[in-house]
């Protein structure tokens, strides 16, 4: 099969625009689909209401710290196999931090830890990390690739979004106060529907806007359904887990969801409307709605005084427009949709997508696979239509059977690099079943039922089981019977994202700035990357030393220009939800990690740094940098190979060869592992 450019790939990455050229392709064009999928497929397991199920009882009891560790053991012990042994103390203590903030301990953190023996040591330091900023820093990235955030609109233009930043501190900061997931959710899809609505429930829903936009599209009418098939597409992935976007031009084909659904769903979004003047998109002011219309009037007055240059003076005017200005304060500006009031017009079915053949009209609704699960007619107030407060109000409730569910999963894979359910955004008839359907539904009716949708709760009562505590012993019989570790009988092996290798390598080296917030910040990029377009001056200005050595969850994220060391590190799609992340092996990684600029300049911070701390001893100095980047000692092979290479002579410097050691230990396999 011929490679496709990538521009037109990129279009493919859509689902429905997938179906419909391979409809063509593949039926010849204007050929019937297969059949629609058999009523059986409503009986699928995750359409299924949600039961908590009886916690196993297994052979040693005393194995079990909580009921995650029973439905694991049950399972393993039914085979035969025992789970393998648990990790070592310092092993734990670098895998929470990473898990958890995505650095590695301090040398403070590692002597605090050793010196408390408790059993309960790992469980404070839990609450300790989930108490942090880094937390939110680190947790946000992980729903920011579900929800395709970018700082720019893609296409030819490739423009910023204004202010869109302060979506991606609304979540780092909703994480951090932990708030309740269903009111997360309620924040995001109808903070302007609220019964409180306020600057930080209107920033929520900047969601919908966070996709990628053509400033100058073709045909307007096909660019406006794209917007809308973004919106519908990443929220039943990233929320419901249903691949909803594929009954677009048709019903789908493999699972229980029509055409009829999908429109139902476009109706709920429908009286959204993008703010622009031509290709320029606006903001909206973000505060309550007391604070917008003080605003608002503020700004009728300026406009009638400024009607009045005929009677007052240029000077009586700019005075008194001043002093308005300072009695009502302009609000933030917030990159999000709204809904303008008045009647909606109403949705139709395409067919085949085509805005130019409307089929059926439909109302706003739910899929019909999920009936009587508390749907309400939406019920407008004011200008707002009371559409996507009733979306989210059927999302959250507690008996809707998916919600809950995908959601879990998703925490659960970020923890073990792999879901229960092992396709993350597809819990339908053609994704994978859960490995353990009992422990996912014991998990869902827990997470609401007794945590309040509390995901602070949720690290907890995960971390705390023997099953994320084991180690990496290799077993023969499990390992050649369950290969991909799917009954848990050992902790995986898992590349840190390039976000947390990053941070990791500027807090080992001592460069890494804590500054929160704000518009991102430029990374460098090799001139290189820059030869292809044709305004390199203006398009990247990197920023400060400083500044670019804050975290990387603040890196600026531009959809046509990713930087290089993000990209050949498996960065996530930037153009549609991302359930996962890629995990590629390939040359340039390793050329970008031994060979880069990056790491070299931060080899010779971290080498500065032990001059700093330890002195001139060599055999300090190894210990130091093992610590530090390793949470440990190294051993005595790799001390002897330190030394040796430390107290050669010609023709390097001492700290020339420190920075080579240095160098060479965040190249490590156990650098860019939990551990």
């Amino acid at each position: 099969m011929p490679v496709l450019p990538k521009s037109l790939r990129a279009v493919l990455g859509c689902a429905w625009v997938s179906t419909f050229v391979l409809r063509g392709i593949v039926f010849g064009n204007g050929a019937s689909p297969p059949a629609h999928p058999s009523e059986s497929a409503r009986n699928h397991w995750a359409f299924q209401p949600v039961r908590r199920p009886p916690i196993p009882v297994v052979q040693d009891p005393s194995a079990v710290r909580n009921p995650i560790d029973a439905f694991v053991l049950a399972r393993l012990q039914a085979r035969g196999w025992t789970p393998a042994p648990p990790a070592s103390r310092p092993a734990l203590l670098r895998r929470v931090h990473l898990d958890l903030a995505g650095i590695p301990p301090t040398l403070q953190e590692q002597e605090r830890f050793a010196l408390d023996p408790s059993p309960v040591c790992l469980d404070r330091v839990t609450d300790d990390l989930l108490s942090r900023p880094s937390y939110g820093e680190r947790w946000a990235r992980h729903w920011l690739d579900l929800v395709r955030y970018a700082d720019s609109n893609g296409y030819e233009r490739d423009a910023e979004k204004p202010f869109v930043w302060r979506y991606r501190d609304y979540v780092i900061g909703a994480l951090i106060a932990d708030r309740p997931y269903d009111q997360f959710l309620r924040e995001q899809l109808a903070g302007d529907e609220l019964p409180q609505v306020r600057a930080e429930t209107l920033v929520a829903t900047t969601f919908a806007r966070l996709g990628h936009w053509d400033d100058e599209p073709a045909d307007p009418a096909a660019d406006r359904f794209d917007q809308l098939d973004d919106i519908v597409s990443t929220t039943s992935q990233a929320i419901l887990g249903l691949t909803l976007g594929c009954a677009r031009c048709h019903d789908h084909k493999f699972e229980p969801l029509t055409s009829a659904d999908y429109y139902r769903m476009v109706a709920v979004f429908a009286p959204l409307q993008r703010p622009q003047n031509g290709r320029t998109e606006l903001t909206l002011p973000l505060g309550s709605p007391a604070e917008r219309e003080a605003v608002a009037q503020r700004d009728r007055e300026i406009a009638a005084l400024q009607r009045r240059t005929n009677e007052l003076s240029a000077e009586s005017i700019a005075t008194r427009v001043a002093s308005l200005r300072r009695e009502v304060p302009d609000l933030p500006a917030g990159y999000i949709f709204h809904e303008t009031g008045g009647t909606v017009p109403p949705t139709h079915v395409l067919v085949r997508g085509n805005p130019g053949r409307p089929g059926d009209a439909v109302t706003a609704g739910v899929p019909a696979v999920l009936p009587g699960l508390g749907w309400t007619a939406p019920r407008a107030e004011g200008s707002a239509s009371g559409r996507r407060r009733a979306l989210v109000d059927w999302m959250v409730s507690p008996d809707n059977p998916l919600t809950a569910r995908v959601i879990v999963n998703r925490v659960w894979q970020q923890h073990f690099g792999a879901g229960l359910v092992r396709t993350a955004s597809d819990f339908g008839v053609m994704g994978e079943p859960p490995t353990h359907p009992e422990l996912l539904d014991w998990l869902a009716h827990w997470f609401v039922h007794d945590a309040g949708w509390s995901l602070k709760a949720l690290h907890r009562l995960i971390l705390a089981s023997n099953t994320w505590r084991m180690g990496r012993a290799h077993q023969p019989v499990p390992a050649a019977e369950d290969p991909e570790n799917r009954l848990l009988w050992h902790q995986p092996y898992r590349r840190l994202e390039v976000e947390a290798l990053r941070d990791s390598v500027l807090a080992v080296s001592g460069e890494l700035n804590r500054q929160s917030g704000g518009r991102g910040v430029f990374l460098p990029i090799p001139k290189a990357a820059m030869e292809a377009n044709t305004d390199k001056e203006s398009i990247w200005s990197t920023s400060p030393y400083d500044q670019a050595a804050r975290r990387t969850v603040y890196a600026f994220v531009k959809r046509g220009l990713v930087v290089p060391m993000l990209e050949v590190l498996d960065l996530c799609d930037t153009v549609s939800s991302s359930p996962r992340r890629q995990v590629t092996t390939v040359a340039p990684q390793a050329l970008t990690l031994f060979n880069g600029e990056f790491i070299n300049q931060q080899a010779a911070c971290l080498a500065d740094r032990i001059l700093r701390e330890v002195g001139t001893d060599p055999a300090r100095q190894v210990d130091h940098l093992s610590r530090l980047a390793l949470g440990r000692p190294p051993s005595a092979s790799e001390r002897d190979a330190y030394l040796g290479f430390l107290e050669a002579v010609e023709p390097q410097t001492p700290r020339d060869r420190l920075v080579q050691v240095a160098r060479v230990i965040l190249n490590l396999n156990e650098f860019a592992y939990p551990e």
